[in-house]
């Protein structure tokens, strides 16, 4: 599949930015090497993704800068400009004066001038420090959002980031924000799949023009935050076959069809490909009333912290 056979959405709040609705992910707890990141993203530019999505607690940046550079020299993409890069501000630089700091050091990990997308990472900021997950509640200080999203703010201002947003914000944490926020965050990039599909966050999401980004699509099966209860789900299966697709096909495609954005990971070519095959074809009347009996569980209940830090505010 060429690029231009990908879908985008524009961002509403970000001058009609455009993100492309499926993206690779690099998150990893694996060993996964440097190596092995730089062969997906040059395979998964060929088969037409332009979307990658990194962040400084993957240790994935450098190795998909070196990518972004040799997918030039290969002619594979014409310029910088055709990707759509996405990073993130970790937990122990949520703090005004770190978050410019922050990005700056990105942007010399990636090689780049700008990114696409900053997101905050968590809702949570941490005394600084290389605080190993998961992180107890001694490594917890109090969160300067609005401090923080000014200087996000600044970061577009200044042409380092084409985009703002978030990541793992419930309905409440997004409502705070929007009372002072002067730049609307464009993405919330949050756990969905079928089986945690966040219908109360999607409704409201949607009135405010935010554009929400599944992380997890398939469950990250074989992570230790994953689960496998997406990929070995008897009645997502049910649909698998009774279409000729596979159970990721069906997931992705379910995701495609509620209007979110996707970052999905794998290294594996095959199915890097599967996963682009999906605008061709519809779910069904029946496909779904299957995918709405499927029990919903989220998978992450704590995030980074190893303890209820009440990141999800009680909501579902």
């Amino acid at each position: 599949m060429s690029s231009s056979k990908v879908p985008h959405v524009v961002l509403q709040s970000s001058s009609n930015h455009n993100i492309p609705v499926i993206g690779l992910g690099t998150a990893s707890t694996s060993a996964t090497t440097g190596d092995t990141i730089k062969v997906a993203v040059l395979e998964a530019i060929k088969l037409g993704y332009r979307h990658f999505d990194t962040a400084p607690i993957y240790g994935s940046e450098e190795a998909l800068g070196e990518a972004i550079i040799e997918a030039l020299q290969l002619g594979l993409i014409g310029s910088r400009d055709d990707l759509f890069i996405t990073s993130k501000l970790w937990c122990s630089h949520n703090h005004p004066h770190l978050v410019l700091p922050a990005l700056q050091k990105t942007l010399q990990s990636l090689k780049l001038e700008y990114i696409d997308l900053y997101l905050i990472h968590w809702p949570v900021a941490l005394k600084p420090g290389n605080w190993k997950m998961p992180i107890g509640e001694e490594a917890l200080t109090s969160f300067d959002l609005k401090g923080v999203w000014t200087q996000m703010e600044e970061c577009q201002k200044l042409g380092l980031t084409k985009c703002i947003g978030v990541s793992n914000f419930t309905c409440k944490k997004l409502e705070n924000l929007l009372s002072f926020a002067n730049i609307p965050p464009s993405i919330n990039q949050v756990e969905m799949n079928p089986k945690w599909q966040q219908k109360k966050l999607r409704e409201y999401c949607q009135t405010k023009g935010i554009i929400l980004t599944a992380y997890s699509p398939l469950g990250a099966k074989g992570e230790i935050w994953g689960t496998n209860d997406v990929m070995d789900n008897e009645l997502l299966n049910q649909i698998a076959v009774a279409r000729g697709k596979s159970v990721a096909q069906v997931s992705l495609r379910w995701l495609y069809e509620q209007g979110v954005t996707i970052a999905v990971r794998s290294y594996n070519k095959e199915r890097l490909k599967q996963n682009l095959e999906i605008f061709d074809w519809s779910l069904t009347e029946d496909d779904y009333e299957k995918i709405n009996q499927i029990k919903q569980d989220r998978t992450i209940k704590n995030g980074p912290l190893n303890f209820d830090g009440n990141l999800w505010d009680g909501e579902n």
